[in-house]
């Protein structure tokens, strides 16, 4: 049998990455703003983990306007979803390996 930990996935290692992945698991897109607030982070330390899902495919980035204002929203990709559905199924089977 194949050790859970070596399944985990280092990309999910932080808080706010996880935060990130786990609100796209759930709607279509967040905006930045949004996203911000739900996670309770500064635009610096999101900003940063946001461009790390997005070098790794694990979200696409839409930039647009409402108004005059920029809007930037964020969805999660289908490389994504099954690279997180992996990491959490790793973690359960952590978690019961240890009950």
């Amino acid at each position: 049998m194949v050790n859970p930990i070596g399944q985990l996935n280092k990309i999910f290692d932080s808080r706010i990455r996880i935060g990130i992945m786990s609100a796209l698991m759930v709607t279509e897109s967040v905006n930045f703003n949004d996203l911000k607030a739900l996670i309770d982070v500064t635009d610096g330390n999101l900003a940063t983990h946001l461009k790390t899902l997005e070098e790794n495919k694990y979200i696409q980035v839409q930039k647009g306007f409402i108004g005059r204002k920029t809007n930037t929203t964020y969805a999660i990709t289908k490389e994504g979803q099954q690279a997180f559905r992996a990491h959490l199924d790793a973690l359960e089977r952590i978690i019961k390996g240890l009950s």
